[in-house]
């Protein structure tokens, strides 16, 4: 068949750009590809849909992905004049980080496990040394091996039996995120010949012959639990979750004792507990699920620690002896607290952790369990995040936990419980003379239409001086109640010390201040995500901090769907947007069944075939509205092989926006043909994904060295 798009043209030598956009009606500017129009119509609720650009979810098609090749030849064509800078920006990013190292070990069993990383090498190394850290390494996996000959490779499950002789280990090797599950003798080196495909959680028993896993099924939903015996041929089923609303998960408990079966769907959910040490026998369940009832549990003892939110939305934990933890058992522990996110709960021998959110901020609360004292871990900066690391040990006093700020490089520190003394174990070097003095970060808060007040946290280095010169990068997600944390980033200094602030917008559909600030954001008020976005934006152009010619947005997947409303709904606000991984197409998506998380999503977005939510799905979905009108400067960036947001959501988003709109700006679509919706795996490749995206957004800048 012909194709009926136009090929890029050759490179070009084009002027560097400049905060002037370039106008594709230049003479020495190639032509845009241009997608073949075939129209599919598709009749909902009465109202006829008509698609041109359906056919670009043709994967196998010829024509598909000789469409996505000259994008991609357009792409570098267009960004040809930054190719220095680009590389520039790389050697930069790579050199402020110490290519050779070595993660921090934790003791599990009579082994310390860790990774470490070698220059040149694009994966970390797993070790372990048994006993003692001058015990001699040993190698229970080199990714950099394993990922020989592919272009893409991912570890998933990594768990090693009680004896700590066999290894079961999960891998992808196209971004798909389709885990192929092995069994290697950390003895001898040998593969066993057990292998499963399509599963997601592992999990060994005591006895060190049986593994749990859970498989997925046609549209990668984890639907499945089976027990497999070594050596053994057939898996038996052990539990089935036939709801296409609810998603299986299992998980050991710290304390070894029990394996947890996890039922959910994004409002209810469901645990089955089976005793670690006898794995033949059937899982039992622990409460029955109710609609919109969620709870999860820890296991400590004679009791199950269990965080519930019966009696609130934000959840209270109770405790329920496992010999009936019928709900006429259970003890509250903590109550539900209005203001404060209850998110979760681990148990120790003498003590128990709770993880909780208040005001946008993440709190570790530690509870000595026989006297029933509590502390919270101090930390030192307005704006930051605070999460477990490695804690595989039940009796103990240490907890280890990771710190980080916009300013304060990742942290790994061994906190004791009783003394309430913490050690750094190491903070990730930044080379290069890093200087944390030099920056400073802040929250601000906006007001959204409503009048309500949404966070804002922001980095900048500290010459700041609010007159609105100053060039902005706005980052927001907003769904499935995410947090998305306040994290460093050592190539993100590369922005700032060129003088870019970075925000982070908390907005509504995210979990950042709660349970109900996740709900004020989903559904039928799934607009709050977008509008809050919009008053963040409005907020800082109004307090100076940028304007709109020095303003861009980036999102990726349901904050691709962000980036991709808010620029529908105000195009004139933004000067560029970067949209990664889009989840754009939300109408289509959400009628075809047979996608991955479609059903599981109806609970997130609403059900298209439910007429109203069809009808409020195609207010805002950003595919649907595109309009003949001025759009900012994008670049769209999807992956081949992903799972989660097909590459065509992007690629119709693209082609329909370039043959609507009326601008003469420019418009991007980078298609990685070898990866999943991480992009790409390699960490010398995803640097120069990093650095395309960084050359993009200050070459509009007018920043262009």
């Amino acid at each position: 068949m012909k194709t009926t798009f136009y090929a890029a043209a050759p490179l070009l030598a084009l002027a560097l750009l400049t905060n002037q956009s370039m106008a594709q009606s230049d003479l020495n500017v190639p032509k845009p590809p241009a997608a073949k129009r075939a129209a599919k119509r598709t009749t909902v609720h009465g109202e006829t849909l008509v698609d041109d650009y359906f056919w670009l979810r043709e994967k196998g098609n010829p024509e598909v992905l000789a469409y996505l090749e000259a994008e991609n030849a357009y792409a570098a064509a267009m960004m040809k004049p930054t190719e220095a800078f680009q590389a520039a920006l790389y050697r930069e990013m790579l050199g402020r980080i110490k290519e050779t190292d070595l993660g921090v070990p934790y003791r599990e069993g009579d082994y310390f496990y860790y990774t470490r990383t070698e220059q040149g090498k694009s994966y970390p190394i797993y070790c372990r040394k048994k006993g003692s850290l001058a015990a001699p390494e040993e190698v229970t996996l080199d990714l950099n091996e394993l990922a020989r000959g592919h272009k893409f490779f991912a570890l998933g499950a990594y768990t090693v039996s009680a004896d700590g002789r066999l290894l079961a280990y999960s891998s992808d090797t196209t971004g798909y995120r389709q885990y192929t599950l092995q069994v290697k003798n950390l003895e001898t080196g040998q593969m066993l010949p057990d292998r499963v495909e399509k599963t997601t959680s592992v999990v060994w028993a005591t006895d060190n012959k049986t593994l749990f896993y859970v498989a997925e099924d046609q549209a990668k939903r984890p639907h499945r639990l089976y027990r497999h015996l070594l050596g053994r041929a057939e898996d038996e089923l052990v539990y089935e979750e036939k709801d296409e609303l609810y998603r299986l998960g299992a998980g050991r408990t710290r304390s070894k004792g029990y394996i947890l079966i996890v039922s959910a769907s994004s409002t209810t959910s469901e645990v089955r507990y089976l005793a670690a040490g006898r794995p033949a026998e059937a899982p039992k369940l622990l409460r029955p699920r109710a609609d919109g009832h969620e709870y999860y549990a820890d296991h400590h003892g004679e009791h199950f620690y269990i965080w519930t939110n019966d009696r609130g939305k934000n959840f209270r934990l109770i405790s329920a002896p496992v010999a009936d933890p019928r709900p006429e058992n259970w003890k509250e522990v903590i109550a539900h607290r209005p203001g404060v996110m209850l998110e979760g709960v681990s148990c120790f021998a003498d003590h128990y952790v709770a993880f909780e959110r208040e005001d946008g901020l993440p709190k570790m609360r530690v509870t000595e369990i026989r006297g029933g004292e509590s502390h919270y871990i101090q930390f030192p900066e307005p704006v930051y995040s605070a999460f477990a690391a490695a804690n595989p040990e039940f009796a103990t006093a240490k907890l280890r936990y990771s710190y980080q700020s916009f300013v304060t490089p990742g942290s790994v520190y061994d906190y004791d419980m009783k003394t309430r003394q913490r050690e750094l174990l190491k903070q990730t070097p930044v080379l290069g003379g890093y200087d944390p003095a030099q920056y400073a970060s802040e929250r601000v808060y906006a007001t959204a239409a409503d009048g309500t007040r949404v966070p804002v946290s922001l980095v900048y280095r500290k010459e700041l001086k609010r007159d609105g010169a100053r060039p902005l990068l706005l980052y927001g997600y907003g769904s499935y109640g995410h947090s998305i944390p306040v994290s460093f980033s050592s190539s993100r200094l590369s922005l700032l010390d060129r003088g870019v602030i970075y925000a982070l917008a908390h907005i509504r559909g995210g979990g950042d201040l709660g349970k109900d600030w996740h709900d004020r954001g989903k559904m039928a008020v799934k607009r709050n995500t977008f509008t809050d976005f919009i008053a963040a934006a409005e907020h800082l152009i109004k307090e100076k901090y940028t304007a709109k010619d020095r303003l861009v947005i980036e999102g990726g997947s349901a904050g691709g769907l962000l980036v991709g409303a808010v620029t529908n709904l105000r195009p004139d606000l933004f000067k560029a947007v970067i949209a990664q991984v889009p989840f754009v197409d939300v109408v289509n998506t959400m009628l075809d069944t047979s996608l991955p998380l479609t059903v599981q999503e109806y609970l997130e977005w609403g059900n298209p075939n439910v007429k109203a939510e069809y009808e409020y799905i195609k207010s805002y979905s950003p595919y649907d509205n595109i309009a003949a009108k001025a759009y900012p400067n994008m670049l769209v960036r999807v992956s081949l092989n992903d799972s989660q947001v097909p590459y065509w959501e992007g690629a119709k988003y693209v082609a329909r926006l370039r043959a609507t709109k009326t601008d003469q700006n420019l418009l991007l679509l980078q298609s990685n043909l070898a990866a999943g919706h991480g992009g790409a795996s390699g960490r010398y490749d995803a640097l120069k994904e990093t650095a395309f995206n960084y050359a993009f957004i200050l070459s509009q800048l007018g920043i262009t060295k």
